[in-house]
């Protein structure tokens, strides 16, 4: 997965796996929030399968004829992106193809937290940064749900909506041994080093890897 800081290339991803992993009762008693993590980079497979998890495609036709995902949104609105920040840049997660498109070069994992606590995911090999558009709240292509166009009760949509995936982050983790944490970050520093639009909302951060205590 390593590119160049001058020029990222797109990550295509493995394939998911969709089989193994500890059963859904067994993940939900081990699912924590654990933020002591290590520097241990994940494999391919592994960043594959939690991005699956997050929000990947898992059916060609959902509501309203598009492709369903993992986790639920208003109106199959779909309206949140997930950037991962890795080390040598961040990315856009596209579900459609399985890949990560190049947004910046460099690391910008000292963003992903609130200023003054960036030591805590500086080593960090993953993190998920959960960015809602409002313009898809407001011209879904399913059902238009009295309130979509109302700041307000977006919040209460796309708030949701990113806690459905951070959810399923934090299974796909208890399930694979790994080690996740859902947080604020420094939304103005994102919205700048991400080149947002208006209609886009930095909102929350979640950084993944390997508890200290594992050996790899």
């Amino acid at each position: 997965m390593t590119t160049t800081s001058k020029d990222p290339q797109p990550i295509i991803l493995p394939k998911p796996k969709g089989t193994g992993g500890k059963p859904v009762i067994t993940a939900l008693k081990q699912r924590k929030t654990v933020r002591e993590i290590s520097d241990t980079p994940v494999s391919p497979q592994v960043l594959s399968d939690l991005l699956w998890a997050a929000c990947g495609v898992n059916r060609t036709e959902g509501p309203f004829g598009i492709p369903g995902r993992t986790a639920a949104t208003a109106s199959n609105s779909q309206e949140i992106d997930v950037y991962v920040v890795l080390p040598e840049g961040t990315y856009l997660y596209d579900p459609f193809r399985h890949r990560l498109e190049p947004v910046a070069p460099g690391d910008l994992r000292a963003l992903c937290i609130n200023p003054g606590q960036a030591d805590l995911v500086a080593h960090a090999p993953v993190n998920l940064i959960f960015v809602a558009d409002v313009e898809r709240l407001i011209h879904t292509q399913g059902y238009q749900e009295p309130g979509l166009k109302d700041p307000e009760v977006q919040k209460s949509y796309y708030f949701a909506d990113t806690g459905l995936m951070a959810g399923n982050v934090y299974l796909y983790s208890a399930s694979a041994g790994l080690a996740a944490w859902f947080h604020n970050c420094n939304k103005p520093g994102l919205m700048t080093k991400l080149r947002l639009r208006t209609s886009q909302r930095v909102l929350f951060g979640q950084t993944v890897g390997f508890p200290v205590s594992s050996e790899r």
